[in-house]
């Protein structure tokens, strides 16, 4: 199984990234990669395909088969992956691609909780700025979770699972406090 997913994951990461980089333009990019690949994973587990998949046709007789019986079902894009999974004699590890890239989507829809204890409360832009910060540094969605600490003096801290970013006053006194010991 193992191999498999060492076979799958350059193809599953390109598709995703692919995907990725074409839903700035079309929202459902990424969608739609899912479910080419998860109708391709159904077609290929068939018992009649697996056998198909395994003759001794030429790589381009299988691609153009499986691309012929997908049909509507994959775009232009979709079907460049099989050609070139094909070339390679990697249809058989389209679950595993198929797989690896739902890993792939989970991790890139996956939301941050993000703490930020502030001296006073925050308004909205102030906010915002955090909340796009953030995405930026942890490069997905982020939930910022606001309450207020009045004996920080002044400043924010924020938590996410990851790290901490101490910007209050309060933080800055202890740090110079142990310098200076």
């Amino acid at each position: 199984m193992s191999e498999l997913t060492t076979i799958a994951r350059p193809y599953a990461k390109a598709a995703f990234d692919f995907a990725v980089e074409q839903s700035v333009n079309d929202k459902s990019a990424v969608e739609k990669w899912t479910e080419m690949l998860k109708f391709l994973t159904a077609l290929v587990e068939n018992e009649q395909m697996e056998a198909f998949l395994v003759s001794s046709l030429s790589s381009q007789k299988v691609a153009d088969t499986v691309i012929s019986i997908c049909g509507e079902q994959l775009d232009q894009y979709g079907q460049n992956l099989i050609r070139l999974m094909a070339e390679n004699k990697r249809l058989s590890a389209i679950p595993a691609v198929f797989s690896e890239f739902t890993r792939y989507v989970e991790e890139h829809q996956a939301i941050a909780e993000v703490q930020v204890t502030s001296a006073q409360p925050l308004n909205a832009t102030q906010i915002e700025k955090i909340a796009a910060a953030m995405e930026k540094r942890l490069a997905r969605k982020v939930k910022v979770n606001c309450n207020v600490d009045d004996s920080l003096i002044a400043g924010v801290i924020i938590r996410t699972e990851d790290f901490v970013i101490d910007g209050s006053s309060r933080g800055q006194l202890d740090r110079l406090a142990n310098e200076l010991q």
